[in-house]
């Protein structure tokens, strides 16, 4: 465990980038073989706004990241956060936790927040307006929810006390989940259902891109299950039944246009329908 975590401490831009596209590029195989849907799409037009959103997420993250390792630097050199408040642990169960943690403040309550507060919701709405989810959606954020993801992820530093090497491990175990989760890959119900005990998998993740309420406003999760159980937010639908997209922005055509996408956060908001019989 040592190791693993000198290395994230100082992984190299290249590795990371190499993460994120090996990571897109494995499901993006896999969707061919194993796809869930049938989607009636050019794969490659498909990803080009998604690839867009995806360099401007990485962009802001690398302007930021200065503020996310002075943040780690001062929580360790003042023993601050609540795993460095706990009593002396294995580092495998310290490491365990910290990334625990962050996915619960970096992911769940970011997540969880920017459904729940209108303004927040139009920028979101960016990402729920794909109409055909697979591994590209993932990083399909507005320039706005990244730097909004950012400050959660700060404060989840600055809460939980993680020192570099564990937000570096967790923002790559990060990565891979979602592009995994949004993956429009077939997995046995079985399996599926199994794994969804303890990680985000992708019928569960996928209940949460259905078109309309209450099951938009579920499954906030992104790496692990746990909080989605424990706070009341875990929604099942059967993989059939699920429509992507957003009831009240329908429109498929515009929502693959990166200038709509673009200025979706500056539109009227329009209220979410919820189905009587849901």
């Amino acid at each position: 465990m040592e190791v693993i975590i000198d290395y994230f401490k100082n992984i190299p831009s290249s590795h990371r980038s190499l993460i994120l596209v090996g990571g897109i590029t494995f499901f993006w195989l896999l969707e061919s073989t194993l796809p869930l849907f049938k989607f009636k799409y050019i794969k490659w037009k498909h990803a080009i706004p998604n690839f867009f959103f995806t360099l401007t997420t990485i962009i802001i993250n690398f302007l930021l990241a200065f503020i996310l390792l002075s943040t780690s630097d001062w929580v360790i050199a003042n023993n601050f956060g609540i795993i460095n408040w706990l009593p002396e642990m294995p580092l495998w169960l310290y490491v365990f936790l910290g990334v625990l943690l962050l996915d619960f403040f970096s992911a769940y309550l970011a997540h969880y927040v920017e459904h729940k507060v209108n303004l927040l919701w139009m920028v979101h709405l960016v990402h729920h307006t794909d109409h055909n989810v697979d591994t590209t959606t993932a990083n399909r954020h507005h320039p706005i929810e990244s730097v909004i993801r950012f400050v959660f992820t700060l404060i989840g530093v600055f809460i939980v006390g993680a020192p570099i090497g564990i937000i570096m491990l967790y923002q790559s175990i990060s990565v891979v989940a979602s592009q995994f989760n949004h993956a429009n890959i077939k997995l046995p119900v079985a399996i599926d259902k199994l794994l969804s005990y303890i990680i985000v998998s992708p019928d569960m993740h996928k209940i949460h891109h259905h078109y309309r309420l209450p099951y938009t406003d579920s499954n906030y999760g992104n790496i692990f299950s746990i909080w989605d159980r424990l706070l009341g937010t875990y929604k099942y639908i059967p993989r059939e039944k699920i429509v992507y997209g957003v009831d009240v922005f329908f429109d498929e055509e515009e929502n693959a246009k990166v200038s709509n996408l673009l200025t979706q956060p500056f539109q009227k908001y329009k209220r979410p329908t919820i189905n009587p019989n849901e």
